[in-house]
């Protein structure tokens, strides 16, 4: 964690206090914030709304700010994993093998192009798991078993959800900390909105119990039309407290990437696609931020004569 430009000795080894923060936010180093990181699902029952889209930036932005981060590919198409240049090959094993067969975690996943970055892969397979996990007990709890452990290794887990309410969404939720919402400003988007916030609720209530909204982000933007503002003032004015400052613009750049193996952040890192993801990531770190607890440190009781033997102090009890 040492800085270069940085005198040696500067830099005092104070982890999970509020000094070491601070030390970081004063000489500009990446911050190793105190928590055992967050799994996010970015979710939305109707497709077409900039789910995957969102995922893969995202996670690209965040991984890219220094964080260590898994993506969980848990829609079938396997759009995340391309998205991100990663295609299964027959014997190779993905998000399929970790739930059905209960896999190790270290056998799925997979690296991408930016160091940080891990996937864990799908593909068309992924299709047979619901009607697979059915029967099996605690089937809604699968993949929050596979990945204990798993925010122990990354700071950020974002997992794609697939466009339904079904078993595998179901097990994304379970498993998260919080649920990214990406909606198109669009009347069907609009309506279907209320239904998920309702079935967020009753996931929370009877399966997660510390599941939240991280927000709903506005995608496909395109402030030309009369319908986006509409729907726009409709979402401020019964969503307020879950809308993300953000908002992601319908950008050719962004339906580029995805056919070349790369988040936006490769691939046009100066378009106004790019830029968003980029402003989309801070305020989800700003949010985790807000979120963080520091661990309450007890003091270690040490007894009398190894405190002055450790400090090579003389013991006055002693004539």
């Amino acid at each position: 964690m040492e800085d270069p430009d940085v005198p040696r000795g500067t830099i005092v080894k104070v982890r999970n206090c509020i000094g070491f923060v601070l030390l970081c936010s004063k000489f500009g180093f990446r911050e190793s914030w105190p928590f055992m990181g967050k799994i996010i699902s970015v979710a939305n029952q109707k497709g077409g709304v900039g789910k995957t889209t969102t995922a893969v930036n995202l996670a690209a932005c965040l991984a890219l700010s220094g964080r260590k981060v898994l993506v969980v590919d848990m829609d079938p198409q396997g759009n995340a994993s391309s998205g991100l240049g990663v295609n299964l090959k027959e014997n190779q094993r993905g998000v399929y093998e970790l739930l059905a067969d209960d896999l190790s975690l270290e056998l799925v996943v997979y690296p991408t192009e930016i160091d940080t970055l891990k996937i864990i892969p799908s593909n068309v397979e992924l299709a047979g798991a619901e009607i697979e996990l059915v029967e099996r007990a605690h089937r809604e709890k699968i993949l929050s078993t596979a990945l204990n452990g798993v925010t122990e290794e990354y700071e950020y887990v974002v997992i794609d959800c697939p466009p339904s309410l079904g078993l595998l969404t179901l097990n994304a939720l379970t498993a998260s900390n919080s649920v990214l919402i990406p909606m198109q400003c669009e009347y069907y988007a609009l309506q279907g909105l209320s239904h998920l916030l309702k079935t967020l609720q009753l996931i929370k209530k009877s399966l997660n119990p510390t599941l939240t909204v991280e927000g709903i982000v506005l995608t496909m933007f395109d402030n030309r039309t009369l319908l986006t503002g509409q729907v726009e003032s409709q979402v401020r004015n019964y969503f307020s407290e879950y809308l993300m400052e953000t908002i992601i613009p319908r950008n050719i750049r962004l339906s580029e990437a995805p056919s070349h193996g790369k988040p936006i952040v490769l691939y046009a890192n100066r378009s106004k696609g790019s830029d968003s993801y980029v402003e989309l990531a801070k305020e989800v770190i700003k949010r985790t931020k807000g979120e963080m607890v520091f661990p309450k440190v007890e003091p270690q009781e040490i007894a009398y004569e190894e405190w002055i033997k450790e400090n090579k102090l003389r013991d006055f009890s002693k004539k």
